[in-house]
């Protein structure tokens, strides 16, 4: 059974997703959600699926090891970005190598980096005329949505559609795939990982 941590900025409604699905499986667990944001709602609907939650602050993320020592206290096997805005710093990418994991709302490397989240990019999407749009799960490095792509499915842009209108869609990519897509990536983890 693996330990999967989630780091989440906003609603969790992929965190929430992902802490259900594991709730009934041997492979791993959710154990433990953290997030940037002291009001997010992911906060609460962790709490609400009894999976441990903490808020930290930006120096605890990039000015001290205080995250990544909340990470290795807890055992965590697996790390999945949901919604989660920031880079991650080297400390946590050099003891989680090959373990982190992020979902992005379009079909990389087209509508990706700074600034291209959420309503952004399906606006962009929209604008540039696309006849399909999509989610990427990706590895996770230092620049963002540059990680190695492990996964990508597709839909249709509709005529008429409104930002809200494809980002539904792709919400249900998100919900169907991501889950999946992270169990198969656990049950390939070698037996010994830990530093």
């Amino acid at each position: 059974m693996r330990n999967i941590a989630i780091l989440a900025s906003g609603s969790g409604t992929n965190a929430e997703n992902i802490i259900k699905y594991f709730s009934n499986r041997k492979t791993g667990k959710v154990t433990l959600v953290l997030s940037n944001k002291h009001e997010a709602y992911v906060l609460r609907r962790a709490a609400k699926h009894n999976v441990k939650s903490l808020f930290f602050e930006h120096t605890d993320f990039y000015g001290s090891d205080a995250v990544l020592d909340t990470l290795l206290k807890n055992k965590i096997d697996f790390v999945v970005l949901a919604g989660f805005m920031l880079l991650i710093p080297e400390n946590i990418l050099d003891n989680f190598e090959g373990r982190i994991v992020n979902i992005h709302p379009a079909l990389l490397p087209k509508y990706g980096g700074k600034g291209m989240y959420g309503e952004h990019v399906h606006k962009a999407v929209l604008e540039n005329n696309e006849k399909e749009s999509g989610i990427t799960i990706h590895y996770v490095n230092r620049f963002y949505d540059e990680g190695n792509i492990i996964f990508q499915a597709k839909c249709r842009v509709m005529p008429g559609d409104t930002p809200e209108s494809l980002a539904s869609r792709v919400h249900e990519l998100e919900y169907a795939h991501f889950p999946e897509v992270i169990e198969k990536l656990i049950e390939k983890l070698p037996e010994r990982i830990r530093k």
